[in-house]
């Protein structure tokens, strides 16, 4: 597995992407109303992007994905694609946003809840933003990722939730999607197996938080991503670069 190494003149072209995707999300966050449809919020996003010279959506028309954001309503917990749906007060919403500014990605998630939420609603969002941040302060050069997958899988299951399986955090540079592939569970039995994290490395984190179950369904639309329990999920992403032996977030909201 051959995992790109940045210099520190890349990981600052990164910063600078992820500081768009970041602003993008805090502005989006700040608007989002009963109301509003999905489509609208997609559009604001992406009007949103395109005020930054040379920025632009990085997830419209990747892998034929038709929009700039990911709008993942309630059960939808990844990858949900903006229509004329209308949120409601009380609902959840996930907004994944990816920006590529001269030549390099940035990339990363939240999930807010639109007006007034139930405690366990709120519980849910909690769960994915305290294992986001979690895994990112326990990341040390020398751990190998296996084992960074098997410390998030635990925090999850201590809270009682379950990570979403067969999809995963990964690596991001030129490309939006590199090597490692980082799920947020541990694949086999061996923690101490696989690539170390070293200086340069930059990758995203991202927990996706299922409440019974962890098994995933792909919906009509070929890209909307559920739990097969039928409830609703959570997720939080951000893009970390590690220098000096430690994750620094890139994406900072």
């Amino acid at each position: 597995m051959a995992i790109p190494l940045k210099n520190s003149t890349q990981i600052e072209k990164m910063r600078a992407a992820n500081k768009i995707v970041a602003e993008t999300l805090e502005y989006l966050r700040s608007i989002v109303k009963d109301g509003m449809s999905l489509k609208q919020i997609n559009d604001l996003g992406e009007e949103y992007i395109s005020k930054f010279d040379g920025a632009r959506p990085a997830f419209k028309g990747l892998y034929g994905f038709p929009a700039g954001v990911c709008t993942s309503l309630n059960e939808v917990i990844i990858h949900g694609i903006p229509d004329d749906t209308i949120v409601k007060n009380g609902d959840i919403l996930g907004l994944d946003i990816g920006v590529e500014l001269d030549g390099y990605f940035g990339d990363a998630a939240i999930t807010m809840g639109v007006g007034e939420i139930s405690e366990d609603d709120q519980r849910l969002i909690d769960c994915s933003y305290d294992t986001l941040m979690y895994a990112v302060s326990i990341i040390k050069t020398g751990m190998r990722f296996k084992e960074l997958s098997g410390k998030i899988e635990s925090y999850i299951l201590e809270k009682d939730f379950v990570p979403l399986k067969s999809f995963c955090g990964h690596g991001i540079g030129r490309k939006p999607h590199e090597e490692p592939e980082i799920p947020n569970y541990l694949e086999g039995k061996n923690p101490k197996a696989g690539p170390k994290i070293k200086n340069g490395m930059v990758f995203c984190i991202e927990p996706m938080i299922c409440q019974k179950e962890g098994d995933a369904k792909i919906l009509d639309d070929k890209w909307s991503v559920v739990s097969t329990d039928g409830l609703r999920g959570s997720h939080y992403e951000h893009c970390v670069a590690i220098v000096n032996n430690k994750a620094e977030i890139l994406s900072k909201y």
